[in-house]
């Protein structure tokens, strides 16, 4: 891989229109499995203006949040993670996540981790989820309705399906193989897109042994201002665990700067390495 040119900045905080759910900030907030944020840490984040929460579907501070928020509830775009792969899966997961958050829409509904031909097609075909779920989209119950997946290629041609309003895929300063295979169709198409695992799993925080000379480790805030630097993405995800991460998270927005060239080149230089010696996943 090659370290390539600094595209243009893009300022996180300048709102992009997004078909059927209006405007987002471009850094958005995510909980995972393995990550805990109160309350009261998503209510500072939204006051600092991001405005797009992807659920991870556990029981956590996010949903919490989103319970209890009022009429907070529009000024946010809420995404989940959606397992079902039938109709009748769908129906039962829905209203599940309704119910969970207490509201009676969803900003976007994404099928989570579709990652062979088999199983979209499954989505897709009579009595497949996508069978219920654009009935919601069609009554306003869900706004938008995304994919997840690892695999590029298969997921640039499920976007010209027509059948998807945003692609969620990975993309970090060690994993770039989307700007060669997906933001060429999502943007031809104006598709929103969503990058997630802007860290590589941490492993960009960390040292290679190919390291150069004096050569220090990237913050997480680096990493995720190497990603939004990317004009193709809409959102870049981030899932800080705990009120520290979320306040160095936060710093981004307060104020925003890009990268300079000499910056974006050793980050991507320092991608080509954890590519190289920290294994897996292309």
């Amino acid at each position: 891989m090659s370290g390539g040119a600094n595209p243009t900045p893009a300022n996180p905080e300048q709102e992009g229109d997004w078909p059927r759910i209006g405007s987002v900030c471009r850094l958005g907030l995510a909980t995972r499995g393995n990550t805990s944020l109160e309350p009261e840490d998503v209510e500072r984040a939204v006051d600092s203006g991001i405005n797009y929460l992807n659920w991870c579907r556990h029981a956590d501070g996010l949903q919490q949040w989103v319970r209890h928020c009022g009429a907070r509830r529009s000024d946010v775009r809420l995404a989940v993670q959606f397992f079902a792969r039938s109709a009748e899966e769908a129906r039962i997961e829905l209203s599940g996540c309704l119910d969970d958050l207490a509201t009676d829409y969803l900003d976007v509904v994404t099928y989570y981790y579709v990652e062979s031909e088999p199983e979209w097609q499954q989505i897709i075909l009579p009595g497949g989820a996508a069978e219920v779920v654009e009935a919601a989209r069609k009554d306003g119950v869900v706004r938008s309705v995304g994919l997840t997946s690892h695999q590029r290629g298969l997921a640039a041609n499920w976007a010209r399906s027509g059948r998807l309003d945003c692609l969620m895929t990975r993309y970090n300063a060690a994993h770039r193989g989307a700007e060669r295979e997906v933001f060429p169709v999502t943007e031809g198409l104006s598709l929103p897109t969503i990058a997630f695992t802007c860290l590589r799993w941490g492993e960009l925080l960390r040292p290679t042994p190919a390291d150069p000379p004096g050569f220090v480790a990237p913050q997480a805030v680096d990493c995720y201002r190497w990603v939004l630097c990317q004009p193709a993405v809409t959102i870049a995800l981030a899932a800080p665990n705990g009120a520290r991460e979320l306040d160095e998270l936060l710093t981004l927005l307060d104020p925003w700067q890009g990268m300079s060239d000499v910056e974006y080149q050793d980050l991507s230089e320092h991608g080509d390495r954890v590519y190289r010696h920290a294994g897996g996943f292309p």
